[in-house]
């Protein structure tokens, strides 16, 4: 038996429950996992409320964890009993001592990354790697937009986009944020609750705009993206804090400069285990070199996983904060 958060209804912070599951032995091509840290990310959310519907009820949120391979079953070959190992992936269950897991969904945590970092880095890492690096490649020279900068996924962005030679403008919600996405390669963090954003876009970028915006924030954020974009730009919606963007017209994308937009998700992106593997790759390189630093800034016990939620949706948070077993 192992201790995990189940849900039997959705709802608020207070419909996660901590209760004794049974674990069990892995079948043919997965492992059993004993976690040592879990990240926390706005998809738990999501799954927590029903905006994303959970496979089954009850169910365990969570989609990334670190920790040390306890059994492995038949046919497994890309990890062995011992190893350190994380994942950014379904099926949801992450909140848990224990688990069983797919190993083809597993990458080898290398030597000089405590599994702490590695479950803050997984998938906010992976999903700023698959962002920068195929949805539009950001190139030395590009000034881009990056909503929530002095999140999670945001201060790693800011970081991999200034390593790669761009200019980021970068929106926050007051000074403290402002001056935490600025130390991670921010050049122009921009206070959303007292400046205009698509002014001072246009004022950094000479009236010209910018090719690329990466939007996790929705519907609050979507008609100020899109007016941000020179012709033929990229609106990468890939989130929704604030609540669904509008649907998207295609007559508008055309009125405003033959624009491109796209929900990209991580999933897609790392669906092939080969895919997986470079953009985990790619990460622990950046993060090796120095480019790239992933800070853990809150902690909380699994068992308070409710407070850690409500500081997520609060915006009390930022950067990565983990879940500790």
């Amino acid at each position: 038996m192992a201790r995990a958060i189940l849900i039997r209804e959705v709802g608020g912070a207070e419909v996660m429950v901590m209760e004794q599951v049974e674990v069990g032995a892995p079948g043919a091509g997965q492992v059993r996992i004993k976690h040592s840290a879990i990240g926390l990310n706005y998809i738990d959310v999501y799954f927590r409320t029903g905006l994303y519907p959970a496979p089954h009820m009850p169910f365990s949120p969570g989609l990334e964890a670190a920790g040390e391979v306890l059994e492995v079953g038949p046919g497994v070959s890309e990890v062995a009993v011992g190893e350190r190992v994380a994942y950014a992936a379904p099926p949801i269950g992450a909140y848990a001592e224990e688990r069983l897991m797919q190993a083809d969904r597993l990458v080898k945590i290398p030597p000089g990354v405590s599994e702490e970092q590695a479950a803050a880095m997984m998938l906010k890492g992976m999903t700023t790697q698959y962002l920068l690096r195929s949805t539009y490649r950001v190139k030395a020279g590009d000034t881009i937009v990056f909503h929530a900068a002095a999140g999670g996924v945001g201060l790693i962005a800011c970081q991999w986009a200034k390593a790669l030679g761009a200019t980021v403008i970068g929106t926050v919600g007051n000074e403290a944020k402002a001056e935490l996405a600025r130390a991670h390669g921010c050049e122009h963090p921009v206070i959303y609750t007292r400046e205009n954003l698509l002014d001072r876009v246009m004022e950094i970028t000479d009236g010209a705009g910018v090719p690329v915006v990466y939007d996790s924030v929705g519907k609050d954020t979507y008609e100020a993206s899109m007016d941000c974009l020179a012709p033929r730009g990229m609106m990468v919606s890939f989130g929704n804090s604030s609540g669904p963007a509008p649907v998207v017209d295609p007559g508008l994308l055309s009125a405003k400069g033959s624009l491109f937009f796209t929900r990209p998700t991580l999933m897609t992106y790392t669906a092939k285990r080969e895919d997986l593997v470079a953009s985990a790759a790619e990460l622990f390189d950046v993060v090796a070199s120095g480019q790239v630093a992933i800070e853990v800034h809150r902690t909380f016990p699994l068992a308070a996983a409710a407070d850690a939620h409500r500081a997520l949706e609060g915006r009390q948070t930022t950067g990565s904060t983990v879940l500790m077993p």
